[in-house]
């Protein structure tokens, strides 16, 4: 009997428990009534026992929100109503939607607003023909096309949300902001009204006047005209054009800083300089690049210039003429021509390059150093060289005998892009192999002062020696060995770029 007492003690709790549990899982929140008023009001059977119509200053009210209109179907056990003709709805005082037909559901808060919609939130309209707006989380969406209009901006997307409490648009599909200083295209965009900030999450163009500016991630405040571009961004002037992975740029000054696959391209030089990271400046134009800069001189013929150093600077000096300076481990190649030394600076303006600190040029069979050289060029093809101090030039006959000239200056001649004839100024000397139809046929060593050297493949092919000439031929068998090497030989071969890959070689 006690047994039995218990078992049943234990089962009543049990479904007490069970009941307790289950109440709040099968109750449901009940949402607000909408309230109503109107002049007039009359049951509209047809519709439902439980429709009213209204007619004449209509009004409803709900979660704050109070709706307008001048006639109108209540469904009571529905909570929800159509509204029609001079449709009204007015939420916290900022919040003005206007159209000619409204359905409202009170359970989901979500207005539906048809044709002539306006949508008023401070200092912005937006106008459609369809739009949604929950006045819970105060957000309005349509998908139809709307345009918008903030101060001196006008917006335009086929599809959006716009978050009325953050001011903040939210756009897909053919988006256009216009404004008389620029005109954006976005694929989707994100804009605040207030801050009148524009994030991008696709393919973005920023057209003006004075520039043209792409990205696929990014944001741009339209007020400030300063931008942080992500992803194949781009900004381009009249003459110039900068890409990188991220680009920070203020248009009002001019400036920009990348990082990643930066380039800047200049049309008007057909030239490009590249690198991990650079700054710039349009007026006065200035721009530098670092880790792994590289400067490209076009070519129409396809035989560029490819120049690298740790780094470059792009810069307009007092005369207004534009240099290209490099520092500290510069290589250059180009077909015809490679070269090395510490620091370098290209005047574009009269084409002449200036090498300096233990400088050294290839051409052909031909080494080519001197303390400091200057390279006047001429539509981009070398013209005449000048080597200062401890001039030398070296080219290879064979693997031990190495045609060599020495001298205090010298001055370089090419035509047709080669090198032909060398004038020796001071302390000239010479050592090189003649050549008949049978090869070698002696050694040449010749001291003079002053001396000219013509030049074919590389080779000295003939000298005149012109002030105090003391020169000597002897046959290979008995020439002086430690003789045949000049003071101060040193036969770099080793360091020679031999690609444009090679430039990043150390």
């Amino acid at each position: 009997m006690v047994y039995r007492m218990k078992s049943r003690y234990r089962a009543a709790v049990t479904l007490s428990v069970i009941f307790i549990l289950s109440g709040p899982v099968r109750a449901q929140k009940k949402e607000a009534q909408v309230q109503f008023s109107a002049a007039t009001t009359e049951v509209a059977a047809r519709y439902g026992k439980d429709t009213k119509r209204l007619i004449g200053d209509v009004m409803f009210i709900h979660e704050g929100a109070k709706m307008y209109c001048d006639s109108a179907y209540f469904y009571s056990s529905r909570n929800s109503l159509d509204a029609y003709s001079n449709v009204y709805i007015n939420q916290g005082d900022t919040v003005h939607l206007y159209g000619d037909h409204l359905y409202y559901d009170g359970n989901t808060k979500v207005a539906r607003m048809n044709r002539n919609v306006k949508l008023i939130n401070r200092e912005t309209t937006l106008t459609t023909d369809e739009l949604d707006y929950n006045i819970s989380d105060g957000i309005g969406y349509y998908t139809r096309h709307a345009d918008i209009v903030n101060v001196e901006n006008h917006l335009e997307s086929v599809i959006g949300y716009y978050h009325t409490r953050s001011d903040l648009f939210d756009f897909q599909d053919n988006v256009v902001i216009t404004n008389p200083d620029y005109r954006i295209l976005s694929d989707r965009m994100k804009y605040n009204t207030i801050t009148k900030v524009a994030f991008f999450m696709g393919p973005t163009e920023i057209f003006s006047d004075s520039s043209y500016i792409y990205c696929e991630r990014g944001w741009y405040n339209t007020e400030t005209d300063i931008s942080q571009l992500n992803q194949n961004a781009l900004v381009r002037s009249k003459t110039q054009t900068i890409k990188g992975d991220s680009l920070y740029y203020e248009k009002v000054n001019g400036f920009g800083r990348a990082i990643g696959n930066v380039e800047i391209i200049d049309t008007a030089e057909n030239m490009i300089l590249r690198g991990k990271r650079g700054i710039y400046y349009e007026n006065p134009e200035y721009a530098v690049l670092t880790e792994f800069a590289e400067f490209i001189q076009v070519s129409g013929s396809g035989d560029s210039i490819h120049l690298h150093a740790d780094t470059l600077l792009s810069v307009i000096d007092t005369s207004d003429v534009k240099h290209i300076k490099a520092f500290h481990g510069v290589r250059i190649f180009r077909n015809d021509m490679q070269g090395r030394c510490d620091s370098l600076d290209y005047s574009l303006s009269d084409s002449v390059i200036r090498l300096f600190y233990e400088p050294v040029l290839w051409f052909e069979e031909s080494q080519i150093t001197a303390d400091y050289i200057e390279l006047h060029t001429e539509r981009r093809q070398p013209k005449t060289m000048y080597l200062y101090n401890s001039s030398f030039i070296i080219s290879q006959e064979e693997k031990d005998k190495f045609n060599q000239i020495k001298g205090k200056n010298m001055v370089c001649h090419f035509r047709k892009n080669e090198l032909y004839r060398i004038d020796v100024k001071g302390n000239g000397q010479a050592v090189y192999y003649p050549k008949d139809n049978d090869g070698i046929i002696g050694a040449n060593k010749a001291e003079c002062s002053d001396m000219i050297i013509y030049v074919k493949n590389g080779n000295p092919k003939s000298i005149s020696l012109l002030k105090k000439p003391d020169a000597m031929l002897y046959p290979l068998e008995t020439a002086p060995v430690n003789e045949l090497l000049l003071k101060g030989f040193k036969w770099q071969e080793n360091l020679r770029p031999l690609s444009k890959q090679d430039i990043f070689n150390k």
